[in-house]
């Protein structure tokens, strides 16, 4: 059988289709977070974290356009993106940046959609989150934060998520004595709001999860995963560190769509059973695909 060769324009040419659609998904998420900002937050008092709100600040207490700050303030941190991490990064950065700048300039003067506190602030960060989940997920960035608590965590005995959060505890503390303690404790509700929303646009509502599960009914549980999840699953052996007793162990993927379905299969056989079910940044390969149940 001779062996499938790809013919290099075809190669370049579906390079060039995964390139468009990755500059106009990053330009339709910085629009998104946009009106995030300046229809729902911004007028409302109502503030991101990171650069963003640093900007947001900024431009309450200087006068000058949201859009402008956040563009000179993140420059800095795109050039930190382009040495860290990668030039296509960067320039994916720099246009989600550039995007968000310009459309928070247009979107500026148009009436928001809302003065109630509330809705703005829960509407607001969905629809942030939003724009920001869909920009990550097609490669980018829309705040420097990020690219500072990368720097930082080679330095620091702390995660990239522990700077983060210190820093934007910063933020919000500064908002406090800006736009008054309320609005800063609606801030970090929005904040919450919209840290979530970006989970649920970068994993997917149908985010992978891997199980493991060890019990004397162990292809019982095998057959009923296989048969009422519709899930393939793995036997792996495994040995009791203090009994020396030789174990079966399930090994398993399923979306987090299916996580009690899957504990309420292992319970009603084995309500003893060791189950331990963990999250899944990505699955690749394999027959990670459902089968039909009949």
């Amino acid at each position: 059988m001779s062996d499938i060769v790809v013919h290099p324009a075809a190669q370049r040419k579906a390079s060039i289709s995964k390139l468009v659609i990755r500059i106009f998904m990053v330009m339709i998420g910085a629009i998104v977070m946009a009106v995030g900002l300046e229809l729902f937050l911004v007028p409302n008092n109502v503030m991101d974290g990171g650069i963003v709100g640093v900007s947001i600040i900024a431009s309450h207490l200087i006068g000058l356009p949201l859009g402008l700050f956040i563009f000179i303030l993140n420059l800095p941190f795109i050039f930190l993106g382009y040495k860290q991490i990668g030039k296509t990064f960067a320039l994916t950065t720099a246009l989600g940046i550039t995007v968000l700048s310009v459309t928070t300039i247009l979107l500026h003067h148009i009436h928001p959609f809302t003065s109630d506190l509330l809705l703005a602030t829960v509407f607001g960060g969905i629809i942030l989150g939003l724009g920001v989940g869909i920009v990550i997920r097609f490669g980018g960035c829309l705040d420097g934060t990020e690219v500072l608590a990368i720097l930082f965590n080679k330095k620091l005995p702390f995660s990239v998520g522990e700077i983060i959060l210190f820093i934007n505890l910063i933020i919000f503390t500064v908002a406090g004595f800006v736009f008054t303690w309320e609005k800063a404790m609606y801030s970090i509700v929005a904040y919450y709001i919209a840290a979530k929303m970006i989970d649920i646009v970068v994993q997917g509502m149908e985010e992978s999860k891997s199980v493991y599960i060890i019990s004397d009914e162990i292809d019982e549980i095998g057959r009923a995963i296989m048969d009422r999840l519709g899930r393939g699953v793995t036997y792996l052996h495994g040995e009791g560190a203090y009994t020396g007793d030789n174990k079966k162990v399930i090994f398993c993927i399923i979306t987090r769509l299916e996580e009690s379905k899957m504990k309420e299969i292992v319970k009603s056989i084995d309500d003893n059973a060791f189950l331990a079910i963990g999250n899944i940044s990505e699955v690749r390969g394999g027959r990670f695909k459902k089968r039909d149940i009949h």
